[in-house]
């Protein structure tokens, strides 16, 4: 899985100077950072949608659309899939896997509050 959002994040990259009249990445990039969001959203609503349906094919599908999304916001913003590795193994560590930063820590963890310096390894 890691191999491949590295492969699609090296190819979102090397996508977003072609043509946009040829490439849909480029065409994304192009429309900027709020239409990117915009499809973000749309992708991840879908993929909600398809799961309280129990459509399990579309959910998948969707799914794939939707990191797809994310991976064209992250290349917006300068972010490599090993930057949110290592924030996942950061919180692995605080927390465990397969939990999720609690919601009354979430914005105050060291250096996500605002204006605090950024975590060890996400200066950009």
């Amino acid at each position: 899985m890691a191999d491949s959002i590295l492969r699609l994040h090296a190819a979102v990259l090397a996508a977003r100077s072609r043509d946009p009249a040829l490439s849909r990445t480029a065409r994304l990039a192009g429309e900027g950072l709020p239409k990117m969001a915009k499809k973000l959203a749309e992708e991840a609503f879908e993929v909600g949608l398809e799961a309280v349906q129990g459509d399990r094919r579309r959910t998948v599908l969707e799914s794939a659309d939707m990191i797809y999304n994310l991976v064209v916001l992250w290349s917006e913003l300068g972010i490599t899939p090993e930057d949110v590795w290592r924030e996942m193994d950061r919180r692995e560590q605080l927390y465990g896997i397969a939990e999720k930063l609690p919601k009354a820590r979430s914005k105050t963890v060291a250096g996500l509050e605002p204006g605090a310096p950024p975590l060890a390894g996400l200066e950009r």
